[in-house]
């Protein structure tokens, strides 16, 4: 009888680092399947369409302004029905969201083996991001297989005494996605979205691509980071393009403080490949997410994170990112630096990808032939 793998995501940045993995694993001779709590749900369902992956269990667990409490039972008493009726080997999760850390600890309840992708990153500070470092933390004492992204977090995870056999340094799945999407969109793939972009923006003067979602970043550190855009939007002939998350904690102070401004663009959240695009076309990238992070040098696009700290520290010893906070001066004078060009932009854009070579994917995959058999 085969043995059964349990793929399971629920954001839009787990389902594109994990939806490339499911491919490479359904190229195995494992029975794979596809559980998704739909944390994130239609931006959840535009990288599922993308990547051509229809769920085999679909919690459907988003409502509006849920608490996390709220989330997590929801998640557990779904999670615990799927777990009896797939009867699965192997439970794989992903990074450092709710759908993880409980997909992980209802798998542990019922004896399943758990598999943790993109393990061992760590701020050591459970407020900071929260809640996502304690999630992490968390999946990890749980976890009986970690895929390490870097050397790094596998030696965060040898100082929490983690079994060195029980670890493998895969790089991150989210460059094999990105290499993917990009060899795509070079070959000539195009939707809606893109081609709203490219009436939409003037490409002929430097692009800034925006995100920000972070929930230690509500209240004054989205209103900071408003007034630093509108600085920048006012001060440099550019373009900023801030496709908006959905949160009302977003919507709401961007909206109200940054919608006069006709060189920043409001827009809807991007598809996966639109957001490729726009990172490729972009000359500069200002984000609270860490998975840009994670993408952006590949790329050779540096990035300011609006973080105090960063589970991503190789990205900052690269020289690829710069943490500025959400602090006004701090943003607004990196930026400037940068739009200037000169020494700093020619360094964080030439610096190398510390965090893979595209073939995370197939490193798992061995690591999983090997234990499971």
């Amino acid at each position: 009888m085969k043995k059964k793998i349990l793929v399971c995501f629920g954001t839009r940045p787990e389902a594109i680092k994990m939806c490339a993995l499911v491919h490479t694993l359904k190229r195995t001779d494992y029975d794979v399947e596809v559980c998704v709590t739909a944390q994130h749900r239609e931006m959840l369902d535009q990288v599922l369409e993308f990547f051509e992956i229809t769920p085999d269990y679909d919690l459907d667990i988003m409502k509006p302004s849920q608490s996390l409490n709220e989330l997590s039972s929801r998640i557990f008493m779904k999670m615990d029905e799927v777990l009896l009726k797939a009867s699965p080997d192997l439970v794989l999760v992903h990074g450092d969201t709710t759908t993880s850390s409980i997909c992980a600890w209802a798998a542990f309840h019922r004896g399943v083996k758990v598999g943790h992708v993109e393990a061992g990153l760590r701020t050591f500070d459970k407020y900071s991001p929260f809640p996502e470092e304690a999630n992490r933390q968390i999946t990890g004492r749980l976890a009986d297989f970690h895929f390490s992204p870097t050397t790094t977090s596998e030696e965060n995870l040898l100082a929490e005494k983690t079994n060195h056999e029980s670890i493998v340094v895969t790089g991150n799945t989210v460059i094999d996605s990105l290499l993917w999407t990009v060899s795509k969109l070079e070959s000539g793939y195009s939707n809606d979205k893109i081609e709203m972009l490219t009436t939409t923006v003037d490409f002929s003067k430097k692009v800034i691509l925006v995100t920000g979602h972070r929930r230690e970043n509500f209240g004054d550190g989205f209103l900071n980071i408003c007034k630093s855009l509108a600085h920048i939007a006012t001060n440099h002939d550019v373009e900023i393009i801030f496709p908006v998350h959905l949160n009302p904690n977003v919507q709401e102070p961007v909206m109200r403080l940054l919608a006069d401004y006709k060189n920043i663009h409001l827009i809807e959240p991007l598809d996966y490949p639109s957001f490729v695009y726009m990172m490729m076309k972009s000359y500069l990238i200002i984000t609270d997410s860490g998975g840009v992070q994670e993408e952006a040098p590949s790329l050779g696009k540096p990035v300011l994170v609006m973080r105090d700290t960063t589970e991503r520290p190789e990205a900052v010893a690269a020289g690829t990112v710069k943490l500025v906070g959400t602090d006004f001066d701090a943003i607004t004078s990196s930026a400037a630096e940068l739009l200037n060009g000169g020494e700093l932009y020619a360094k964080m854009s030439a610096a190398y990808n510390p965090y893979g070579d595209g073939k995370a994917n197939d490193r798992i995959v061995d690591y999983i032939k090997r234990q499971l058999g």
